[in-house]
């Protein structure tokens, strides 16, 4: 019996809403993870994007537990000497919410040309709006 792999003309997308608001960041991270790589699919293929298309609302406000708004933070480097800046959690939140996620979910992705085609299927937007309603979106479920 021979092992059957998806091909990438054969799989089917479908997009996805999600509302953030109020909703742990690491939790929801791993479930828009698990839908871009298309985990929940008997069809799921490690080596190709068999992943559905995922919108996020409400990226502003999203929810942490203990100190981390004040102690977890965002490293970036300008790639001169001593270009390490940094921002806390609640700074990255004021200035741009949707690298929130967007870090939190592509850390849970391969690091390879796969995780940069499975990334560019999420997108994020701060506020209740986004103008993806002609793709008929449908709520993703999320356990628990």
């Amino acid at each position: 019996m021979k092992t059957w792999t998806a091909k990438p003309s054969e799989v089917d997308r479908r997009w996805y809403v999600v509302d953030a608001d109020g909703l742990m960041l690491g939790r929801l991270a791993t479930v828009v993870a698990d839908t871009l790589r298309g985990k929940k699919k008997p069809q799921y293929t490690p080596h190709v994007d068999t992943g559905d298309f995922v919108v996020v609302v409400n990226a502003e406000k999203i929810a942490v537990t203990g100190n981390k708004l004040d102690q977890k933070r965002y490293y970036r480097h300008s790639g001169y000497p001593g270009g390490l800046r940094s921002r806390t959690l609640r700074e990255q939140l004021d200035r741009r919410p949707t690298e929130v996620l967007r870090a939190a979910v592509k850390g849970m992705l391969p690091r390879n040309k796969l995780g940069r085609a499975q990334i560019g299927k999420l997108k994020i937007y701060a506020g209740p709006e986004h103008p993806h309603e002609a793709q008929a979106p449908s709520p993703l479920k999320l356990e628990g």
